[in-house]
């Protein structure tokens, strides 16, 4: 026995290193088979803002999915402490799965002869976001796998950040603040605690949790997250009975798409941007909308009018409107007045600081 001790300590650092090169080329064959995707697959989903962060104009993905990028900064931190709490409490330790959730779901899947539950943590979601897969175990392992390589590829936060712009919210919306401001016309960085746990859960099935369409099922499932952070200390017992008896409330935004032509351009300009920032001032830009649509009642049939609006000491455009009317195709709604050339004019070139 003493005789091969010194043997075992001499070729244990020789064998931990071979398994370590074994383990590395196994990574390297696999990210070379079966690379990470795109993170957004079908392309960014633009939103063209003011100069103050308003929302001028939206637009899809190739798939028509409206998403409005925000960091974790951007965020309400309560609807980010109970996403965590209610998602994956171990998101920060864990290395992208939870084994324990994992083993569950095998062992549910050999009892049953199919997936009863996915165990999926936030990485994970991300991972199914990203890469589709079918619900079965080769299915599953996909998606493990790919956790694997967001892990490794980016930091927590990161992954993260990803949950929150691509998260579904139901019908064509994706990620936290679109949905914010499309069931409440607010930011998600100021959402109510009700708010925040009614888009907790919102996306575990969001065309059936939908609080425009599901208001009762919507309010149940909100319930439930609150159940849950009350029970994890987040929320004290008054607290919870008062905001379990409050009805789920919509507010939806009745503001109009701005400066309609300048978006399109500038979205034309920088394809692969989701977030184009502009000089432009909402209230000035609402004004002139307003403006000309007076106007458009003294113009003749088939007519159309422009207005540009600039900062004479910077040059900075405050309000770009290319037609008189966006919604009316009679008058050439489409075509940007700005940018025509009398006739018999020459020809101009001018650069406008827009962004």
């Amino acid at each position: 026995m003493k005789r091969l001790l010194p043997n075992l300590r001499a070729t244990l650092p020789v064998k931990m290193a071979g398994l370590l090169v074994f383990f590395w080329l196994a990574v390297f064959v696999l990210n070379s088979l079966w690379p990470l995707p795109p993170l957004y697959p079908d392309g960014p989903a633009t939103v063209v803002v003011s100069r103050d962060g308003e929302i001028l104009r939206s637009f899809g993905d190739r798939q028509g999915v409206h998403r409005y990028n925000v960091t974790l900064a951007d965020v309400d931190p309560f609807y980010i402490q109970a996403l965590l709490n209610y998602e994956d409490r171990w998101f920060y330790w864990h290395p992208g799965f939870n084994p324990v959730s994992v083993v569950r779901a095998a062992w549910q899947w050999a009892s049953n002869g199919y997936v009863v539950s996915g165990g999926s943590t936030l990485t994970m979601q991300v991972a199914r976001l990203i890469d589709p897969h079918a619900r079965s175990i080769t299915g599953k392992l996909k998606q493990l796998w790919r956790a694997l390589q967001l892990e490794w590829y980016y930091s927590k936060d990161e992954i993260l950040t990803f949950y929150l712009n691509l998260a579904p919210f139901g019908g064509n919306i994706a990620g936290v603040e679109a949905a914010s401001r499309r069931y409440f016309n607010t930011t998600a960085g100021h959402l109510t605690k009700n708010e925040a746990a009614l888009l907790v859960v919102l996306p575990q099935k969001p065309s059936l949790y939908r609080p425009d369409r599901y208001p009762d099922t919507a309010q149940a499932m909100r319930n439930k997250v609150l159940d849950r952070l009350h029970g994890s200390g987040l929320l004290g017992d008054k607290a919870t009975r008062h905001l379990k008896q409050e009805a789920v409330e919509l507010r939806r935004s009745d503001n109009t798409t701005l400066a309609p032509l300048l978006s399109r351009m500038l979205r034309e300009q920088y394809p692969d941007r989701h977030v184009i920032e502009t000089t432009l001032d909402a209230v000035i830009q609402q004004r002139v909308a307003r403006l000309l649509l007076k106007v458009k009642r003294q113009l003749p049939a088939h007519s159309s009018a422009a207005v540009l609006v600039v900062d004479n000491q910077t040059a900075n455009v405050l309000a770009y409107q290319g037609s008189v009317d966006f919604q009316d195709n009679s008058r050439f709604a489409h075509v940007d007045m700005t940018q025509a050339i009398p006739k018999g004019s020459p020809a101009l070139s001018m650069t406008l600081p827009m962004i």
